[in-house]
């Protein structure tokens, strides 16, 4: 496996500890496996909308991916906790880059399978 930098960052409202960033690793590293040698980076960034206020969907999480040779994707995902912020967070991720990674493998615009030569 090639080893994808991972950088977790969090506002002042959200404690940064070393349980927290080696889970974030685990469930990217797990997530996106299969991608390990087309993506260089992932940046994480969890927020607390509402701080010691509470509320419903105030935890944010933005997750940044950068794919060697494309440019980055983001996606933002907000849950009620770290958990789900992050999952939701990955799940949207990982539609992107396949989205992303088919335009590359298969771009539109190319020659059409059936040309007419009689022209």
């Amino acid at each position: 496996m090639v080893f994808m930098n991972i950088e977790i960052r969090t506002d002042k409202n959200i404690h940064n500890s070393e349980r927290l960033i080696t889970y974030v690793r685990a469930e990217l590293t797990q997530e996106f496996q299969r991608h390990s040698e087309r993506i260089t980076h992932f940046s994480v960034h969890f927020s607390d909308e509402n701080g010691d206020k509470g509320g419903d969907k105030d935890i944010h999480c933005m997750i940044e991916a950068r794919p060697s040779g494309l440019k980055p994707v983001a996606v933002h995902h907000k849950a009620g906790n770290i958990d789900a912020s992050i999952h939701g967070a990955i799940e949207k991720l990982k539609r992107s880059l396949e989205h992303t990674f088919e335009k590359k493998e298969h771009p539109r615009g190319g020659q059409p399978e059936f040309i007419d030569d009689e022209v």
